[in-house]
């Protein structure tokens, strides 16, 4: 088991979750990995990290399987304008590599936001931390673990 993944797991074990780790062997799409979990493709919970081109900071968007992010409307959420977040400032301040990010299990706090999508569902599945793992629990119980904010952040 990868050290990714042990932290996540680790993370929603102190978060009192006994979790439900799924391993998908290589998906690249959020299609991809309902069709492994066998769910709906907004019931994938992406994992978008954009930096901060004020602050430096890695800035966490999960967003339902089937939306994208739309710039404008996260870069006014963020309260600075938003760029491509580098591997090496997502792995330095997650810990994870990218197709991996999970929303639990962070090295370093990192603002989050969530797309309000995702809570029309009983259970949604995340990054357990690596590109081929991912995790159910339920959207509400996303919001405290991962100490996201609800917002409208889409196109």
């Amino acid at each position: 088991m990868s050290k990714s993944l042990k932290r996540v797991r680790q993370a929603l074990i102190d978060a009192g979750f006994e979790p439900e780790i799924l391993e998908m062997g290589e998906t690249r799409t959020a299609q991809q990995a309902a069709d492994a979990a066998n769910c709906h493709v907004d019931q994938i919970a992406k994992s978008i990290i954009f930096r901060g081109e004020t602050s430096g900071e890695a800035i966490l968007f999960l967003t339902a399987g089937g939306n994208k992010v739309c710039a404008d409307k996260a870069s006014a959420l963020a309260g600075e304008p938003l760029g491509k977040a580098d591997a090496a400032l997502i792995r330095s301040q997650t810990g994870f590599a990218i197709g991996g990010v999970s929303p639990v299990g962070h090295l370093n706090p990192i603002r989050a936001f969530l797309d309000p999508r995702l809570l029309e569902f009983s259970e949604i599945w995340a990054a357990a931390g690596t590109p081929r793992h991912i995790f159910a629990l339920k959207p509400q119980e996303l919001l405290p673990i991962s100490g996201a904010q609800t917002a409208d952040f889409t196109a």
